[in-house]
């Protein structure tokens, strides 16, 4: 067994045990265990959230992108930068709405807003539709990392298996006390690490930062600008839109937040985390650097970027360390989006449709959710072949079709009723659902268009069309209530 193969498992055994230890305690009941009894102060919140949005993609996809794509992989940046403003203005309200009412998953938000809990089971299916690509993410990257950390010892398939038995276990007896705490020994090693690396690659390889901009430009002209065709500004624009819009809508982004202790902590998270995008950077460097070491990865190959370089650059042990880095950028938000589908399935599909389920049997099921959920995700994860950001990309395009909805019961006059939430929600996945398959755009869609436009992100057809429906359905509902309501009036007189 070589050094690098035993740093990982190492770091793979103090996961297991920090997230196990983590209920020590704690009678862990629903609300313990999804949102950790809502006592969690700013450096846990900042830490779950953070680890919500640094994840196996920040190691490989956006390395990727930055070796394949160039200039357009700035919109990486860009959108989780912007994603906190949001967060910031809208997360404060969703936090107080949510204790006030006990809510314990996005669903629970839903339902409660709406007052239908026919729209808590849309909503926990589109969550969980949206969520199994992203955990098929993160365990597809683990897989990369470990078996090209490993130096090949372990293959990819069971690298995926060891990782999601290994994060069902301390789910199932931690939940989200398990996540907060493996976040930390994350969070410090990465950001160490990719600094380190970020600035000794380039260096190492190129003499610094300018002079290795400056050798990919001579050998690429235009590479490090955005295209004015294909991933235009126009995309990359609508691109960041989109995502900072799916972004605040991810299930366990809400859950992360139903777990602070007060509204000031969820603010203070805002202010902070967007300076810890700053780590980006640095794997954009490695990326960039990886140009002239590693040639000729492409497609889904390219992915491997960051790792061929640092395998070429370290010794084993080193290499060891990035790659349980990586372990663990997969295995926290993964056991999030575990631990979130699996409550929101239990409490508002199952308690729904058995109205008699006590509260210790919806606990108890929610629990016996995340192996048959880390089952499914395997399956997808062992028989998909799509690039990291094309999966990041069609998830956030699903989830993101319930953002008109959450938008419109914020406001202080909420217009839109629930019929109109749910169709519209119905008609956004399924054109997204549409596009996705047929691998469709604005482009060849409506040919006639100008050029910008056809470049637009094709996940913004789905939106307007939700937006529009949702509209004309609400009007007409309010307006059949509105007529239901003066009938009974009239009759009643």
């Amino acid at each position: 067994m070589n050094s690098a193969l035993l740093v990982i498992f190492g770091f793979l055994v103090l996961a297991l045990y920090l997230g196990i230890k983590a209920r020590k305690g704690k009678d862990m009941n629903l609300e313990q265990w999804a949102v950790g009894g809502r006592g969690f102060g700013a450096i846990f919140v900042f830490l779950l959230m953070a680890g919500e949005s640094f994840t196996t993609f920040t190691f490989l996809g956006a390395s990727s992108w930055a070796y394949g794509k160039g200039g357009p992989a700035l919109y990486i940046l860009a959108y989780l930068s912007l994603i906190y403003v949001l967060i910031y203005w809208v997360f404060p309200t969703i936090w107080k709405y949510a204790k006030d009412n006990h809510s314990v998953s996005q669903s629970d938000f839903f339902v409660s807003k709406y007052k239908s809990k026919s729209l808590g089971i849309l909503v926990t299916f589109i969550g969980v539709i949206s969520m199994i690509p992203y955990i098929v993410l993160q365990l597809k990257g683990l897989g990369i990392i470990v078996s090209e950390a490993s130096y090949g010892t372990i293959s990819p398939t069971v690298a995926i298996w060891i990782a999601a038995i290994s994060v069902t276990i301390y789910v199932m007896i931690s939940g989200i006390h398990g996540s907060a705490w493996t976040a930390i020994v994350k969070d410090i090693m990465i950001f160490g690490i990719v600094a380190f690396i970020g600035l000794y690659i380039p260096f190492h390889y190129y003499g610094g930062i300018q002079p290795m901009f400056e050798k990919i430009n001579a050998a690429n002209p235009g590479f490090l600008t955005i295209p004015n065709k294909g991933l235009s500004m126009s995309w990359l624009i609508s691109t960041v839109i989109m995502n900072v819009f799916g972004a605040v809508m991810w299930p366990h982004i809400f859950v992360s937040a139903f777990s602070a202790k007060s509204a000031k902590a969820i603010r203070k998270n805002a202010l902070f985390t967007p300076l810890y995008v700053v780590m980006l950077l640095f794997v954009f460097f490695v990326g960039f650097a990886a140009i002239g070491q590693v040639p000729g990865l492409v497609g889904p190959a390219s992915d491997l970027a960051l790792l061929k370089v640092s395998i070429k650059t370290f010794d084993p042990w080193f290499v060891g360390v990035i790659g349980a880095a990586g372990l663990l950028t997969a295995l926290v938000p993964g056991s999030m989006m575990l631990m979130t589908s699996s409550s929101a399935l239990a409490k508002n599909v199952y308690k729904v449709m058995i109205p008699s389920a006590t509260d210790k049997q919806v606990s108890t099921l929610s629990k016996a959710f995340v192996p048959v959920i880390a089952l499914i995700s395997v399956y997808f994860t062992l028989n998909g072949g799509d690039g990291i950001v094309t999966l990041l990309l069609m998830a956030y395009s699903f989830v993101t079709q319930l953002f008109p909805a959450l938008l419109a019961c914020l406001m202080k006059n909420n217009f839109v009723t629930k019929q109109g939430a749910a169709v519209g929600m119905i008609v956004g996945v399924l054109v997204v659902g549409y596009i996705t398959l047929t691998k469709a755009s604005i482009g060849t869609l409506f040919p006639f268009l100008p050029q910008s436009v056809q470049e637009l992100n094709s996940g913004i057809i789905a939106l307007i069309i939700n937006v529009s429906t949702t509209i004309i359905v609400s009007l007409v509902t309010r307006s059949k209530a509105v007529r239901s309501s003066v009938n009974e009036e009239a009759q009643s007189v």
